[in-house]
């Protein structure tokens, strides 16, 4: 068998791409998915479309490049995460729109949690905040506004799953009901120590330990596909959230190793070890995947809008016709002019969390351009980045010496530069920025034979160009401090 399918389930979009033993790309697919913001602050997917979308970009990756079903040696799993579906166990019928990672519709009840003193509990158990970025909120928002959700979901007849449950229950006829170890610490109630759903988190938030899925390692089969999916049963053996994939996918393996992927969203995730440790700057601690059983965890730090800002500037704006083209207009002015966007359209994820504020750009003149918009958006995911590297290194007293960078928006060389320039830290580009992907391919191809060992796994991944920071200090602190008075005037904007 010559290659890993890896099906890779975005917010944007579904994609299939092919990986031959050297981890090169051999052919990839992909299909947008259509975003629903049924009112303010909500967001949410057909979780029909998210099926459809990713079994169809499967059987046209193999189709478009001529291979066959029995030329594919495993199929590994990475997804969007936190984002919730509810579904019928019979029929396999969703109950509701999937509620997507970004919607905002459970901050009120997150005010509680905190109110009531449930903050430091769930910290400690889960390594996470109470924030409605969450899965678990969401369910319980799920279970008590969809009709006769919560009986049912009590008597056993509805499943719950993240997105990689979704696909397993589907890839497999319904026949498995799972989730993996990534994606469970990503609900509010796993629990980091036992690797398992911590019952008091489960009482707290109502929700019947009946509706979950099993928790699993994130390199293992887990099942084989349907033949109808590809025309013969495929084993699926590896599953792990988007970004702790692309935190395997970049190897970063070691203590201190940090890697950003810049997509919809931007994480940055730092290897820490086999030992949880409990952030003091608001960063979120989560399981980094290892390839084997044992446990290694990671500090997280989650930025709500990172890429989908250039696609606000194309889309609502209007600026520029393509991505690329909101990217050729910035070029074409030396800086933003001093105006700052800070790109909250969702709330602020870490270090800040605050899902009151919202969207503000400041410093516009007379002379402001689209250009100098264009700039500062893209400026914005920089400067976000940096804020989360800097809690980093203060939580773990080990300063980053290197980023590694992935995801669609590092192949931008003007976003990359600026990023070393901020953070004054090289920043490293590998040739195969799907890493994510690749991630999954990896942790699959491992479960099932198809690379021998880590060791082998590690010598794929290849450089393809290190960005080396060239701002002067002193223009660096101006810039920075200046984005930070941004920042704190587009917080508590929204007050309910």
């Amino acid at each position: 068998m010559k290659y890993i399918l890896a099906l890779d389930q975005g917010t944007t979009s579904s994609r299939a791409i092919l990986f031959d033993r050297e981890g090169e790309i051999c052919g990839i697919q992909s299909q947008e998915l259509t975003q629903h913001y049924p009112q303010s602050g909500w967001v949410e997917h057909d979780a029909t479309e998210i099926w459809e979308s990713q079994r169809d970009v499967a059987r046209e990756v193999l189709r478009s490049n001529e291979i066959a079903a029995t030329d594919i040696a495993a199929i590994g799993i990475t997804n969007q995460r936190e984002t919730v579906v509810l579904w019928d166990r019979q029929t396999g019928q969703p109950l509701h729109k999937a509620i997507v990672w970004q919607d905002r519709r459970t901050a009120d009840f997150c005010d509680g949690l905190r109110r009531d003193g449930h903050a430091e509990t769930i910290a400690e158990k889960t390594g996470l905040v109470i924030d409605p970025y969450f899965s678990g909120t969401k369910l319980r928002w799920l279970l008590d506004h969809v009709p006769d959700a919560r009986r049912r979901a009590e008597r056993g007849e509805l499943a719950f799953g993240t997105v990689d449950s979704w696909l397993l229950w589907n890839l497999s006829g319904g026949q498995t009901h799972v989730t993996d170890v990534s994606n469970a610490a990503r609900t509010m109630l796993l629990n980091l120590e036992t690797l398992d759903w911590d019952p008091a988190l489960l009482d707290l938030l109502d929700i019947p330990r009946a509706v979950l899925p099993e928790v699993r390692p994130s390199s293992e089969t887990y099942t084989q596909s349907t033949s109808d999916f590809l025309g013969q049963p495929i084993p699926i053996a590896g599953c792990a959230g988007d970004q702790h994939a692309a935190l395997f996918g970049q190897n970063c393996t070691e203590n201190a190793m940090a890697k950003c992927t810049y997509g919809t969203g931007c994480f940055v995730l730092m290897n820490i070890g086999t030992e949880p440790l409990a952030s003091k700057c608001k960063l979120l601690t989560t399981i980094a995947c290892t390839g084997g059983d044992r446990p290694e965890f990671a500090l997280e730090g989650s930025i709500f809008i990172g890429g989908a800002v250039v696609q606000w500037l194309r889309d609502e704006l209007r600026i520029a016709e393509t991505t690329c083209g909101v990217a050729d207009l910035a070029s074409t002015v030396p800086d933003s002019g001093d105006c700052y966007l800070v790109p909250a359209f969702a709330g602020l994820g870490a270090p800040h969390w605050d899902p009151y504020a919202r969207g503000t750009i400041v410093g516009i003149s007379r002379g402001t351009t689209s250009a100098h918009l264009a700039r500062a958006a893209i400026e914005s995911i920089a400067f976000q980045v940096a804020d989360v590297l800097d809690a980093m290194n203060a939580d773990t007293g080990i300063a980053v010496k290197e980023l590694r960078v992935d995801g669609g928006a590092s192949a931008n060389d003007f976003l990359m530069q600026f990023q070393a320039d901020i953070l004054q830290v090289p920043v490293e580009r590998p040739r195969v920025i799907e890493t994510t992907a690749l991630g999954a391919a990896f942790l699959a191809g491992l479960a099932v034979g198809f690379w021998k060992n880590l060791g082998e796994v590690e010598s794929i991944r290849k450089s393809e160009r290190v960005f080396e920071p060239s701002m002067p200090l002193a223009e660096v602190q101006q810039r920075r401090a200046r984005w930070q008075e941004a920042v704190k005037r587009s917080m508590g904007w929204q007050t309910s």
